[in-house]
């Protein structure tokens, strides 16, 4: 049987009504729609929309998730049908968070609304992280000190981006770029203006239609001593003073 099968029936027993009310209420025939519940058909799109709003359950959950498995109240389900799983705790009760692994990028942006893929990875429970999903995400790079190459962040999903505080750090989740762990500085029009820690890298905006997801900031992992920080001036940071310089140099002479 199929899980649309086994969904509809669970949702037509939650609200104990006979296949009869329920047909009578999509407009068709008892026996077309027992045929759907023994998953002996599919039904059209058309039929599937109808179902989707009588049940108030998105499509999306309907065709992909074992309902019997997640209280609807407790599954965060977006408006453009995109879903996260609800939390899950362990045995003592912390929640489980689930690890995305190292140089995980495009596998992520593939399965974040696969609940299969999601349900796949290794969780670990950290007793102090309460009410609230959370994710571990890899850090790549060396633009958020002292988290380097082989580093988590672990994140709390955020709903909204109105939600989001200046200043605070949190893990975007992007469709062109992938995820990255940055600063959020300021919300525009239609874009976030976030930033790196390290200052050779320039701020930039995320443009929101380009946003998947966003997780704030809730604890790090690093699997690296940290290590004490070389005050010299580095070969970078000679590099934007000669770029600053250089951009300083062309203003004044633009400004002949």
């Amino acid at each position: 049987m199929s899980i649309l099968a086994e969904n509809i029936r669970y949702l037509r027993y939650q609200l104990k009504l006979s296949q009869q009310a329920v047909a009578d209420e999509l407009l068709i025939t008892r026996g077309r729609y027992a045929k759907y519940e023994d998953g002996a058909s599919q039904p059209p799109i058309e039929l599937l929309i109808k179902m989707s709003r009588y049940y108030r359950v998105s499509i999306d959950l309907m065709v992909t998730i074992d309902l019997k498995k997640y209280p609807l109240n407790d599954i965060i389900n977006l408006p453009d049908n995109r879903i996260v799983l609800p939390v899950v705790v362990d045995q003592s009760g912390n929640n489980s968070i689930e690890i995305i692994p190292q140089k995980a990028s495009m596998g992520y942006l593939s399965g974040y609304t696969d609940p299969g893929y999601i349900e796949s990875l290794q969780n670990i429970s950290l007793p102090f992280l309460t009410n609230g999903k959370y994710r571990a995400f890899p850090v790549e790079g060396d633009s958020m000190p002292p988290f380097k190459d082989g580093s988590y962040i672990v994140g709390k999903y955020i709903e909204k981006t109105e939600d989001l505080k200046p200043d605070k750090t949190y893990i975007f989740v992007t469709l062109n770029d992938g995820i990255t762990y940055k600063r959020f500085k300021s919300r525009k029009e239609n874009a976030l203006h976030i930033a790196a820690d390290n200052p050779f890298y320039e701020p930039y905006d995320i443009i929101l239609s380009d946003l998947l997801e966003v997780w704030e900031y809730a604890c790090g992992i690093s699997i690296r001593e940290f290590e004490n920080e070389d005050h010299t001036q580095s070969v970078k940071d000679m590099f934007l003073e000669l770029r600053r310089d250089i951009k300083n140099l062309n203003q004044k002479v633009s400004g002949l």
